[in-house]
Formats: C-alpha cells, structure tokens, sequence
C-alpha cells in the first residue's frame, strides 16, 4: 500500500476509529510501543542505556552460568534500532565505539578469537570512526579509541595492526 492510499484510508475514518487503529497496532507491535515511548517522553540517555545493555550483555552477560553469546547480529541491530529514534549524533557514536570496545577488551580478557570476529570488530572500528568524522566528534572519542588498540595489541590474525592502521588513518601518526 502507498502512503497516498493510507493517507485516503485514514482521511475516512473517524478520530475515535484513527485513535483505535493506533491503540491496537501499540499493543500488537513492540517497535510502535517503543517510538511512542520515546515519541512521548524523550528520554535518550534512558533509550541509550537500553541499548548499550543490550551490546554489553552480548559480550558480558549478568550472571555467573551464562555464556556470552557474541552476535554480532544483535549489536549491531541494536545500533540501528537507537539510531532510528534520530537522537543526538554524540550518542551514536558513543554506542558505536562501546561495541568496539566490548569486542577489543573481550578479546584481550578471554585470549585469541576467530578471524571473522577480528574482521567485524575491524570493519566496525572504520564504520565509528567514519561516524564521528562526519560528524566532527573524532577528538571525542580518541582517549577510547586508543584503548582499543591497547587491547587488541596482543591479539591474532594481524588485528593489532588492522585496528593501528585504521586508527591513524583517522588520526595520524
């Protein structure tokens, strides 16, 4: 259906039958649920807590039985589902680096990963840090970039020297 045919269907319907329709797609779909959350109390830093918990609980789950789960899938859903809220640029960003982080500190706490891990973790290194020199943000986020690379120093499959090599890319040397 085109936007100008819902927007006839919607032009006949009544107030109370429009107020109804969006009740019942509230109740039956958590995404509308959430935007009207967010859409009536805009709270981004609580949005982004949300979100970054989802990231820090793929690679450090609470509790003591379970195992992390590493998908990479999840986080970076999680990344576009608080991006398309549009809140502020810095916050991206800063969502963005944590799932960096996440991944370089996980590797350096629990030893050598597989190639695809240091692949993603890498190309999600480039993806941020492009992020934040589009929006001017590069000098804010250079202390935790930096601590990337600390962490992948000691790591495998050449990923010190991708994660350096992407990181003065941005910065230089």
């Amino acid at each position: 259906m085109s936007k100008t045919a819902l927007k006839k269907h919607l032009n006949s319907l009544t107030k109370e039958q429009i107020i109804e329709q969006i009740l019942k797609i509230y109740d039956l779909f958590k995404p509308v649920k959430e935007y009207y959350d967010f859409y009536m109390n805009p709270n981004e830093k609580a949005l982004f807590e949300k979100y970054r918990n989802i990231i820090i609980n793929e690679f450090y789950p609470k509790g003591k039985s379970t195992e992390p789960k590493i998908r990479f899938s999840v986080v970076k859903k999680a990344i576009a589902d608080f991006s398309s809220f549009k809140p502020s640029p810095k916050l991206i960003g800063d969502l963005m680096i944590t799932f960096v982080e996440l991944a370089c500190k996980f590797t350096h706490d629990y030893g050598d990963m597989w190639e695809q891990f240091y692949d993603s973790t890498s190309n999600n290194f480039e993806r941020a840090l492009q992020f934040m020199q589009k929006n001017d943000m590069l000098v804010d986020f250079k202390l935790r970039c930096e601590q990337c690379l600390r962490y992948a120093k000691s790591c495998g499959y050449g990923f010190s020297d991708d994660m350096r090599e992407i990181f003065y890319s941005f910065y230089g040397e």
